[in-house]
């Protein structure tokens, strides 16, 4: 009966630990929500960008560079192995929700000397007597989890968790944007040193040219001096086009995770460039697909749960411990029936006078919860104005790269008309020369501008949170451990 009696209040316990939790539980901050971008009211509709977003560029080489990145990044496997730690602790946590087990078997032979007190009045022992004692126990210990301090516990401990996979999604989308970045404005370079090489080119035979005819007096000497100055910036912007290609190829190693000295990417010039349509969404779906948000709302659930450990902590804390198992000073009857030891020790710990510290720890929860509101409700304003920055400099790029192909075009006809006026001597051979540096710079311009509008691009993408999955959070959720 009495066995009964106690698995009977053993079955109360856990109907009441399971069924009592002190803190508050957790609702999403409130946010403002937009019916739509201001810069992209005709790109609203679509489905979101894949993780493998950047596909959409057809580009085989950006294929390869991202797929090293994603294997050899060292910031990366930072992040896998953040979250690898945040898991283990937050079944660290868990572990608590279980009783702790253990067996400590031990052997003791204990001599006691003849010249002991052996009796009460103070008589010595008449002989040396030796005990044995053989102990095999099993000991457990348990906190009732009455009012849900370690359930809490494990709550934030998983939100933690959830938030470090997210925080990998972050770093993962970084590091894919900047690899397509990198790519694309080395790219942009390679065809600004062309565009620079093939113009030292005509320069030189250009001044060659005039020099000759400087010595049969056909054009003044500052016609020379023009042309030799104009071959020599062009020659220094060629270097410095050169050398920018080369610091940014040693950005993109470390990027892939590769020794600069042994990585190396073949020129590739980008005189042309269609970055895919991408459809911006809804303003509320950014709340679900950006990594970054939703590192930010797992930061407040950890923070409202640890609200609730606070609060746990002013209610009294009970504690079983018991052992069972063997005692006997003979090992030959230590496995049998008689032999059997057991205890129980239930505990409550009250807490009574603190100085203070659980109401400050309590007031300190409850800050730190407000803060994390803040900074989750912060971060989602700045996933609304990245993307609006994104359509805004898509779309004024595309204008300004339509804008300076026609002004490459009509620069070529004002340098064909420049040759052809200079012939006739209708006009001196420094119109030809500003004809030249006019075509030069807007085919430069041109260049740059391509690499400006395929960056927007790809930051409207990372923007809209580069095809993140919400599911890795959920699968970062660490279930009670078994």
């Amino acid at each position: 009966m009495a066995r009964l009696a106690l698995i009977a209040a053993l079955s109360s316990m856990t109907v009441l630990v399971s069924g009592c939790m002190v803190g508050p539980n957790y609702t999403r901050p409130p946010v403002a929500q937009p019916l739509q971008f201001k810069s992209g009211a005709t790109a609203t509709s679509g489905p979101p960008v894949q993780a493998d977003w950047w596909r959409l560029y057809g580009d085989a080489d950006l294929d390869q560079l991202i797929a090293t990145a994603q294997a050899s990044n060292q910031t990366l496997q930072q992040a896998v192995a953040r979250v690898d730690q945040a898991r283990a602790l937050a079944l660290v946590a868990g572990s608590f929700l279980y009783p702790t087990i253990t067996a400590d078997p031990h052997y003791s032979r204990t001599t006691y000397s003849e010249n002991r007190r052996g009796t009460l009045n103070g008589n010595r022992a008449q002989r040396r007597v030796t005990l044995n004692d053989f102990l095999i126990p099993i000991d457990l210990s348990y906190e009732l989890d009455v009012w849900g301090r370690v359930r809490r516990s494990f709550e934030s401990a998983r939100a933690q968790a959830a938030a470090t996979a997210a925080d990998l999604g972050v770093v993962r989308l970084v590091i894919e944007t900047d690899v397509a970045l990198f790519y694309y404005s080395l790219r942009s370079l390679d065809a600004q040193v062309q565009i620079l090489s093939d113009t030292v080119v005509a320069y030189r035979e250009q001044v060659r040219l005039l020099s000759v005819q400087f010595r049969a007096g056909l054009v003044s000497p500052i016609v020379v001096s023009q042309a030799e100055a104009q071959l020599e910036t062009t020659l220094a912007q060629q270097r410095e086009a050169q050398r920018a290609r080369a610091d940014l190829e040693h950005a993109l190693a470390i990027v892939c995770g590769q020794a600069a000295p042994l990585f190396a990417v073949a020129p590739n010039p980008l005189h042309e460039a269609s970055p895919p349509e991408v459809p911006a969404g809804l303003p509320s779906e950014l709340l679900t697909r950006r990594p970054d948000v939703a590192e930010a709302e797992q930061n407040v659930v950890a923070a409202n749960a640890q609200v609730g450990v606070a609060t746990a902590n002013f209610f009294p804390r009970f504690t079983l411990t018991a052992t069972a198992g063997l005692q006997s000073v003979d090992i030959a009857s230590l496995f049998t029936w008689q032999s059997r030891a057991a205890s129980i020790m239930p505990s409550v710990s009250i807490p009574i006078f603190e100085g203070g510290r659980l109401k400050a720890q309590l007031e300190a929860t409850r800050a730190a919860y407000r803060e994390t509101v803040a900074g989750y409700v912060n971060q989602v304003l700045v996933a609304y104005g990245d993307v609006e920055d994104a359509l805004t400099d898509l779309r004024a790029t595309s204008d300004e790269v339509q804008n300076l192909r026609r002004a490459v075009t009509a620069s070529r006809e004002y340098l064909r008309l420049a040759n052809v006026l200079y012939k006739q001597g209708l006009v001196d051979y420094l119109i030809v020369i500003d004809a030249e540096r006019t075509l030069l710079a807007n085919e430069v311009s041109l260049a740059q501008m391509v690499n400006l509008q395929m960056a927007a691009s790809i930051r409207l993408i990372k923007a809209l949170g580069g095809g993140w999955n919400p599911a890795e959070v959920t699968a970062s959720k660490v279930a009670r451990p078994e």
